[in-house]
């Protein structure tokens, strides 16, 4: 089983060095960019709907993928602000404490009601596959 059944790598749960930790910034800088570029040039343009007709609205789409981030972070033992909840930038700048904190060793292994905490590179690895999924969405379905 792969890491998007939940199952998280050995290799994810060891240390991280500085250089690993700007590492893991930069790729997750790289993929909040090209959300943001796609997201952009399909601003005002019609996304095509899906077989059955679905589909959702671009605004819908980088709103779920905001919603996400509040459970990745919540992964992290890290609760954003209200306002975080609607504004990218705020979000992203609470996923890099979140990050630091993890990469400091400040999250706990567990929860208060014993759900395992992800480890830095597993929250990276999570972040970067669900906001690139949903820019080749954008991507895919853009008229």
């Amino acid at each position: 089983m792969g890491t998007l059944s939940g199952i998280e790598p050995a290799f994810d749960r060891e240390s991280v060095g500085a250089a690993e930790h700007k590492r893991l910034v930069k790729m997750l800088e790289a993929c909040w960019r090209t959300l943001d570029k796609t997201a952009a040039a399909a601003r005002g343009k019609e996304l095509r709907t899906g077989a059955r007709g679905g589909g959702r609205t671009l605004d819908a789409i980088l709103q779920h993928v905001l919603d996400g981030e509040g459970g990745y972070l919540r992964r992290l033992e890290y609760k954003r602000s209200k306002e975080a909840e609607k504004d990218a930038k705020l979000t992203r700048a609470a996923m890099l404490e979140a990050l630091g904190n993890a990469v400091r060793g400040e999250v706990p292994e567990f929860g208060p009601r014993g759900g395992k905490r992800w480890s830095a590179r597993y929250f990276v690895r999570r972040e970067a596959w669900h906001v690139l999924d949903h820019a080749w969405e954008i991507e895919d379905r853009t008229e």
